[in-house]
Order: C-alpha cells, then structure tokens, then sequence
C-alpha cells in the first residue's frame, strides 16, 4: 500500500471512531505532517484521495473540512459520500440505535400529544400493513410505521433530523428484521412491544408511549449487541436489500 493511502486509511478511520466530526476542520498539512510523521507531500496526496471520495471537501482561503453527514443541496434522504463511509463501519449500528432510541422516544411522546385524527388513520393503516407482512422480511413496514409516528409529532425540526437520516435508519430496521426476527421468541417480543406502542399513541399517553419506544430500540440494541458477544456474525445489509439476509438464513 502506498503511503499516501495509508495515511487516507488513518485520516478516515480518525473520522469513523469520532476524533474528527462531520463538519470539523481538518488540521493544516503541516500539523498532519509532523503529527503521522510524514511529509506535507504525502498528507497533501492523502487528503486530494479523500477529497475525490468526498469524504472531505476544500474551501478556498479556510482549509480542508470532514465532509456533512447530510447533503445540503439535494433531496431528504438521499446521502453523503460520507454516509455511506459511515455505513460500513462496525459501530454505526449501535450509534444509530442510541440516536433512534432517544429521538423516537421524544417523538412518541409528542405524538400522543398531538396526533390528529388523520395521522391516526395513518399510523393505524401502517401498523396494519406491519402485522400484516412477513415478519421475516418487513423492514419497509416496520421503519414505516415508526416514520409515521415521528411525523405525527408534528415537531418540524425532529422530523427533518430523522428524514434526513431515513436511509440509516432503516438500515438499523432491517439489522434488527435480518438477525432478531428469525428467533421466535425475539420476535414475539418486537411484535408485542410494537403493538405496546401503537396503543399508547393511538390512546394518547405521552409518558407510556416514550417509555415504549425507547424500551423497544434498547431492546434491539441489547439483542444485537448480545449476539456479538456470543460470537454471531451480525448481518448488516446494504440499503433496501433483504434478499441477502434471506439467503444468509437460508444458509444457515
């Protein structure tokens, strides 16, 4: 491996473990330099490869900056050459399950207090279309009836943070879909507390209804985190592919 790449490895995985943020200013060439040991060459090389993966990006007079997580230019949803650096490391999983467990907690809550009778039909309709499909392959169901409680908090700024995360997200819904549903007993569990939380928002208890969601996202999180320790390879599938996991059971 030549060395400039080598150095991009570093400079990236520094992004992925946290110790640069999306949006931070990357230190000048020459502190690179003499902090890896290197010559200001080979960083200006390494950083001109991030750069072209978009990891990073360039500003005229103000130096080099980690990359925003969410594009700001294009549609809700659609990602960032970062995003999908993010994607592939092993943590992020269990980073998005500690930002789902909080944000849709707060969001259950807010939507018990507000839903109208319209996200009401909307969020009964999605979890009919949730118990309805196979629970072995109904990632699309289940992060469409959780969005549709967001939504119905009615809290603009929240539903923007989790649209503009949706892709993530729903991979962090299809993790759980792949490796706890083909457990009985875990799935029985999900379907339950999924019906736990419908009913405390469709009755309009804020307090059950945020005690529920974050119960429920834990749960998946503990479940996954449970299974690594064990020694399960956990399945973590690219976005709207589940035929891979199917596969993979099928396999096993």
């Amino acid at each position: 491996m030549a060395i400039s790449q080598e150095i991009s490895y570093r400079l990236e995985r520094l992004i992925l473990d946290g110790g640069l943020a999306p949006e931070q200013k990357i230190p000048s060439e020459r502190q690179l330099a003499t902090r890896l040991g290197v010559s200001r060459a080979v960083i200006r090389e390494a950083l001109h490869e991030l750069q072209g993966r978009g990891v990073i990006e360039t500003r005229h007079g103000k130096g080099s900056f980690v990359a925003s997580i969410v594009p700001g230019s294009s549609e809700l949803g659609e990602q960032s050459p970062l995003m999908h650096l993010f994607e592939g490391h092993p943590r992020t999983l269990f980073d998005l399950l500690e930002v789902r467990e909080q944000l849709e907690g707060q969001a259950a809550y807010l939507a018990a207090q507000r839903a109208t009778r319209m996200d009401r039909h909307r969020i009964t309709k999605a979890f009919q279309a949730l118990e309805e499909t196979d629970p072995l392959s109904n990632a699309k169901p289940d992060h469409g009836f959780h969005l549709a409680i967001v939504e119905a908090s009615h809290n603009p700024v929240l539903v923007h943070v989790l649209n503009s995360l949706k892709n993530m997200m729903l991979l962090t819904v299809q993790a759980s879909v792949a490796n706890l549903n083909p457990r009985e007993e875990m799935r029985k569990k999900i379907v339950r507390q999924h019906r736990q939380l419908y009913e405390a928002v469709i009755s309009a208890k804020p307090a059950a209804a945020q005690k529920v969601a974050m119960a429920h996202v834990r749960f998946v999180s503990e479940a996954m985190r449970d299974m690594e320790k064990q020694g399960s390879t956990l399945i973590r599938l690219p976005l709207a592919d589940e035929s891979s996991a199917r596969l993979a059971r099928a396999g096993s």
